[in-house]
């Protein structure tokens, strides 16, 4: 695939292509797959994603430890007689975002984007902006191959696991990568995609990753919708033509950085942040009590 995210703006910009047809069509070199099957195969992952948002919004789904869910079903239909803050686009992402993760939660079927626990955030945000923006299905597959060439570049500077780098590397990651494919989505150039990606990840360095008991529940499902946030922050900066004083690939080695840096006890241990809470000690003696 590519080393940096500047190969790929590169590579765009000479050959006059989106980025989502020179990530696919490195995925084609490198498998030795035709067109059409590695498209249906998205296309699959595609329908995945939308099965997931719609079964965590139909109904509360609560996680078999029984510490969250329901949280997605209740904010959607808060939204039928509300005003949010947040606006009538970004509140549903929020939703959807929650409702994915929620799913993940309760074991359900899910797409890890680019993991479990980061699963929500990028179906969230192109599964929105297809319903604000009448966008097919042919072209939400493109965002996701957009977003999986993101994924590719981070995975090889950095890291999106939580174990290795704290949540900037699951859902910061997952953010950036929806940013990227956003903007594209959204009529922005490769460039502007690249400046979403390092905008939202600078926005999200040092997130620490602290679960609950262990489990990919608290607060994981929330930080989904942060993650939405976030990268709605940086789509609208991109669009606008701000652009992120540190490079996108600087700023993805700077995550890096903290993350081999970062204490384990804040690496998906259980043993520091929220994990280390009262509430969160006293949630996983519940929890594992009722394993035994």
């Amino acid at each position: 695939m590519f080393d940096s995210m500047a190969e790929m703006v590169e590579r765009a910009e000479t050959s006059g292509q989106p980025l989502h047809e020179i990530v696919l069509q490195a995925e084609l070199a490198q498998s030795g797959e035709d067109r059409e099957a590695v498209w249906e195969r998205m296309r699959r992952r595609l329908e995945v994603m939308r099965r997931s948002t719609e079964q965590g919004l139909a109904r509360p789904v609560i996680s078999l430890s029984g510490i969250s869910g329901g949280s997605a079903y209740r904010f959607w239909h808060w939204l039928d007689d509300h005003q949010p803050l947040t606006g009538p686009i970004l509140s549903r992402a929020l939703a959807r975002a929650m409702a994915v993760n929620e799913v993940n939660a309760g074991m359900g079927c899910i797409v890890a984007t680019p993991t479990a626990g980061s699963a929500g955030i990028l179906p969230g945000v192109l599964l929105t902006l297809q319903e604000a923006r009448g966008f097919t299905d042919d072209q939400l597959v493109g965002a996701l191959f957009t977003a999986s060439g993101i994924g590719a570049v981070i995975v090889r500077r950095a890291h999106v696991s939580g174990a290795a780098g704290g949540c900037q590397a699951e859902t910061g990651s997952a953010a950036a990568m929806a940013a990227g494919a956003a903007v594209e989505l959204l009529g922005g150039s490769p460039h502007q995609s690249a400046q979403a990606v390092a905008i939202t990840l600078k926005n999200m360095l040092g997130l620490v990753c602290d679960p609950v008991a262990g489990l990919v529940e608290v607060p994981c499902v929330k930080r989904n919708a942060a993650g939405a946030a976030q990268c709605f922050i940086a789509v609208d900066l991109a669009l606008a033509g701000v652009e992120s004083v540190i490079p996108p690939d600087e700023v993805i080695d700077a995550m890096a950085s903290i993350g081999r840096r970062m204490d384990e006890r804040f690496r998906e241990t259980a043993q520091g942040g929220l994990a280390a809470t009262p509430t969160g000690k006293r949630l996983a003696q519940l929890v594992w009590a009722e394993k035994r």
